[in-house]
């Protein structure tokens, strides 16, 4: 496992992109990497330029982007060993056989193997290639000597490839490699040791087989919850409503239609938790019967009898040997008064409130803004932001009110 002298200081990232289909992901890559807090620069090999063009990669990086070894401008100030020095960190993604190849050999026949003899940055590769390529018995030696030099290596994933075949051999997704190398790159874990709980999404609650009650929950902010909340270090089970959001890497998910089920997985796990983020929208009501055939469109007015659904927020909060309680509160008047109301009654530690009313903020939407209320009265004002971003400033407070014991904590 890779290991920095200095973790904390590890910002400056640059990534090498070698000549695989995939290169046609790092667009995306860059722009996961840059979100958590790095500064990307990009140097392209010449297989590379055939995949992705330069003007997508500057555009997303917002650095030029460097390919040529022999570039008289750039090398005229020893280009090559300017970026050796910047760099904090390297990460080659996609990494080919061939590539790797080099870098086990110690060739330097362009720009990017050129900075890798040049620096002494820590280094992690993401292989992608063909799945009999990756089975090769040189391909195997290589990756094995990487790993004895103090290489990270991020993957292979294992699927369905560009050439057909089904295997491992697919680069990781960019949002999995992102959160690796932040994971790698940065020794703060303050939730390590500790598990933390988190509902997202809508409940879904049936009328007859295909009708149903049920809101504009997208789950983005739960699943923000649980991607921030793994990277501070915890263990995170996400217990989610149907959302069309891939979990994050390395959380374990619990799928769950009905608030009746929710509470039921929530039973099942709560007893190791200690941090329990009710991020869900449950649905209040739900039918008292459900018709097992398609309802008739027969009467001008129909009447829908429905019964309170289980709040499993404050059976959470109500338990003796409780987690620390995180709420949320969507209100489209009266914020602060409805929040704080939410807030006691329930027995929270603290409460998430946003306005739905605002445009552009809240349900569907990739930003928010949120007041954040505590139990002993103060609240912080969260400006609109992503959900990513509020998810790590919300977990940062979590983290903070543990520091403070203003809730003991202890691992169960």
């Amino acid at each position: 496992m890779l290991e920095l002298s200095d973790k904390s200081s590890c910002k400056n990232l640059l990534l090498g992109i070698s000549g695989g289909i995939a290169a046609y992901k790092c667009a995306d890559l860059v722009r996961r990497l840059k979100e958590y807090n790095f500064d990307v620069q990009v140097v392209l090999t010449p297989g590379a330029e055939q995949f992705i063009t330069p003007m997508t990669l500057q555009a997303v990086s917002g650095h030029p982007v460097h390919q040529e070894l022999f570039d008289a401008a750039a090398e005229a100030a020893m280009g090559h060993i300017d970026l050796a020095r910047w760099a904090d960190l390297i990460l080659i993604a996609p990494a080919t056989a061939n590539t790797i190849a080099k870098i086990v050999h110690g060739e330097a026949d362009n720009l990017l193997t050129t900075i890798l003899l040049a620096s002494n940055a820590p280094l992690l590769v993401a292989p992608a290639m063909n799945q009999q390529m990756w089975a090769n018995s040189i391909t195997e030696q290589n990756i094995e000597k990487l790993s004895q030099s103090g290489v990270t290596v991020l993957g292979p994933g294992v699927g369905e490839q560009a050439c057909g075949d089904i295997g491992a051999g697919r680069m990781l997704e960019p949002q999995d490699i992102a959160q690796q190398v932040h994971d790698i790159a940065f020794s703060n874990k303050p939730l390590a040791g500790k598990t933390v709980m988190i509902t997202a999404g809508p409940t879904v609650e049936a009328i007859d087989p295909v009708r149903f009650i049920s809101n504009h929950s997208s789950g983005k902010m739960g699943y923000a919850l649980a991607k921030a909340a793994r990277i501070a270090g915890a263990e995170v089970e996400l217990i989610s409503g149907p959302v069309n959001i891939r979990a994050p890497y390395e959380v374990e998910v619990t799928r769950v239609t009905s608030a009746a089920e929710m509470l039921a997985a929530v039973k099942e796990k709560i007893e190791t938790v200690d941090v329990f983020i009710g991020c869900a929208a449950v649905a209040d009501y739900s039918p008292v019967e459900v018709s097992c055939h398609k309802i008739k469109k027969n009467d001008e007015v129909m009447s829908l009898k429905l019964q309170r659904n289980p709040d499993i927020l404050a059976w959470v909060a109500a338990r003796q040997d409780k987690p620390l309680v995180v709420g949320f509160a969507a209100e489209s008047q009266s914020l602060e008064f409805y929040a704080r109301k939410k807030l006691e009654k329930k027995n929270l530690d603290m409460i998430c409130a946003n306005d739905i009313c605002c445009e552009g903020l809240g349900f569907n939407s990739e930003n928010n803004q949120l007041l954040l209320m505590k139990k002993d009265g103060s609240q912080i004002l969260l400006d609109i932001a992503s959900k990513e971003v509020l998810a790590q400033q919300i977990i940062q407070e979590i983290v903070n009110q543990i520091s403070d014991n203003s809730h003991r904590i202890t691992n169960k």
